[in-house]
């Protein structure tokens, strides 16, 4: 198993205006003569993190990294409840990254995500496929309907009293749709009183950190952190989980199975997708049928891992961004 690069720090920063009130952090490492690539974080509403910079060889590679709206450094910041969300959408997304690869005089680049980040990284593409050299995503997700159902309500068969303590802290009947339950979330969030705001992120987090606990130390099924959506600073744990339900109670803006019915606008583009077999968050399904849709697209399956991998995956995202740092 490899370990990764020694993190480069940023020679680059700044904060880049992308309109309706809102500012990017962005960042850059690594060669600044580089092949470009861009991290595309998780969540929606994780914020980017220093631990990508290491999977990045800083000799080949221009890294950017940058925080999605209403999170990590960009302003507003969405744990400020009159932090508006109307602007904050997969397709504002989209945009806030071509003006960035604009900003930086960016001709094409590599996109690395996973997770919520695979998503964006897919919208993206298919986008702006031009743009675009290579792709490696880990933890597939295209964050179907189907697919946040299975999240938020089928997994449940797994974990049945952290679920109904999940329905429980939305308020509503054990019969309601997922529909109904994410939306739930995204009112409470949005409630005038703090104390009823942070109730709601605590639950949010609890239930996330409950599907991931076969993957942490605090479910003593691997070494990842015991808490890693609970765990994090009160304002981070407020922006994402109003970040995700205000996404995921909108289908994130995206039309049912979109990102696979179009995966032919990815043709030419190579692809590795790495994903864990035993990944509960997001089963392998999703990763199979993207595979068999994205001609150049080439999928590796790790038997042991789940949605937040472990040293098999990081090799595996390692080699795939070695190996096209050379070509």
């Amino acid at each position: 198993m490899r370990e990764p690069y020694p993190p480069a720090e940023p020679y680059e920063s700044g904060m880049l205006d992308v309109g309706d009130g809102h500012r990017v952090y962005w960042e850059a490492c690594g060669n600044p003569d580089g092949r470009p690539a861009a991290v595309v974080h998780g969540g929606p509403g994780s914020g980017c993190g220093e631990g990508a910079r290491g999977l990045f060889d800083p000799e080949r590679y221009r890294v950017v990294l940058f925080d999605q709206r209403g999170c990590g450094r960009s302003t507003p910041h969405a744990s400020d409840p009159a932090a508006g969300l109307r602007h904050n959408t997969t397709w504002h997304l989209v945009a806030d990254m071509e003006r960035l690869r604009e900003h930086l005089g960016v001709d094409r680049w590599l996109l690395y995500g996973g997770s919520w980040g695979s998503t964006l990284v897919l919208a993206y593409a298919q986008r702006h496929p031009e743009r675009v050299s290579h792709i490696v995503v880990a933890g597939v997700t295209t964050t179907r309907r189907s697919e946040t159902d299975w999240l938020y309500r089928g997994v449940a068969r797994f974990f049945p009293g952290e679920w109904e303590r999940f329905r429980a802290g939305a308020g509503v009947p054990r019969g309601a749709a997922t529909p109904e339950l994410l939306g739930a979330y995204a009112r409470l969030m949005e409630h005038p009183d703090a104390a009823v705001r942070e109730r709601a992120a605590a639950d949010w987090c609890a239930w996330e950190d409950a599907v991931l606990s076969g993957e942490t130390s605090g479910g003593s099924g691997g070494a990842g952190p015991a808490s890693p959506y609970g765990g994090r600073p009160p304002a981070a744990k407020l922006a994402l989980a109003r970040i995700c339900a205000h996404y995921f109670s909108h289908g994130a803006w995206l039309e049912e199975g979109a990102l696979l019915r179009d995966a032919g606008r990815l043709a030419g583009i190579p692809g590795v997708l790495i994903h864990g077999r035993a990944d509960l968050s997001s089963p392998l399904d999703t990763a199979w049928e993207l595979a068999r849709a994205w001609p150049d697209a080439e999928l590796t399956v790790v038997g042991a891992e789940g949605h937040l991998g472990d040293a098999t995956t990081r090799t595996r995202v390692l080699n795939a961004l070695d190996r096209f740092a050379a070509r």
